[in-house]
């Protein structure tokens, strides 16, 4: 059995002090393999960086919704030149946030949808940044997955990440290639939406996260989080389904690796044992 972190930052400087501790502790709860994420250009960088260093971690381009503001031809000529290392395993996370509001929403759509196409021209699946935009996140990639992309009905096109969403939108999601990734919220004592979600979402359209240093799980609430702690929301959504810890795990590490198109664990037999 594996477990995936398929969403944290790993290279982010609330790590600088203590990343190989970090690492190690990952290791040690069993997590196979994390997908540290970019959410700009430096970032991006700096996560390919990392990943070029460890067999276990793997990197995302892209510019979120916050930093799009500053990005031009040259910045997606940027994106196109680091994905070329093979580290490199999606395009993302990128999106709309209407909640932070940070760039125009007009500005935050058009940098989503170029590097949508940058994705498609890269044969990369993407990692989607959705906050208080469901309609119209949903909308773009509707139009992009059914008139866009050859990859529609045989693999999937991305992941929506720390999903937010209800649970209709996760089925329409999935309907069109896209899968619904869980983190911390889901084990909040006041959670509603994550749980309905964890609870319909098909066990094979389903992806755990961290989202580490973001969004730690109870119990460790309001700290940093790290990719060690993704243990606690994969047991929390096999509670919520009522199924054994070790089915979640397996499954959604099976989906991580088809998603990003990850190869098998050296020793994927003695791991997951802590649960």
């Amino acid at each position: 059995m594996t477990l995936i972190d398929t969403h944290a930052h790993l290279h982010a400087e609330q790590f600088d002090e203590d990343r190989d501790a970090v690492i190690q502790r990952m290791r040690e709860a069993g997590i196979t393999d994390v997908v540290t994420i970019g959410t700009d250009v430096p970032a991006s960088r700096a996560a390919i960086e990392l990943a070029e260093q460890h067999d276990d971690i793997w990197a995302t381009v892209g510019v979120d919704p916050h930093e799009v503001g500053r990005f031009t031809d040259a910045t997606l000529d940027e994106l196109r030149e680091l994905a070329r290392s093979p580290q490199v395993v999606a395009v993302g996370e990128i999106g709309l946030d209407y909640y932070w509001d940070k760039a125009p929403r007009d500005v935050q759509a058009d940098v989503f949808g170029r590097q949508l196409e940058l994705a498609r021209a890269l044969e990369l699946p993407v990692v989607i940044h959705n906050r208080e935009a469901h309609a119209d996140t949903l909308a773009m990639l509707r139009d992009w997955a059914k008139h866009h992309h050859p990859w529609r009905g045989k693999r999937p096109l991305g992941v929506l990440h720390c999903f937010s969403g209800d649970v209709d939108m996760a089925l329409a999601a999935i309907e069109l290639g896209f899968m619904i990734s869980l983190a911390g919220p889901v084990t909040f004592k006041n959670a509603t939406k994550p749980v309905a979600v964890a609870e319909a979402v098909p066990l094979d359209w389903l992806v755990v996260e961290t989202d580490a240093p973001y969004l730690a799980p109870h119990p460790h609430r309001g700290k940093r989080n790290e990719p060690a702690y993704v243990r606690l929301t994969a047991q929390r959504i096999a509670e919520i389904r009522n199924v054994p810890p070790e089915t979640v795990a397996e499954a959604t590490s099976a989906n991580g690796r088809i998603l990003f198109a990850l190869p098998e664990p050296a020793d994927s037999e003695s791991i997951l044992t802590t649960f």
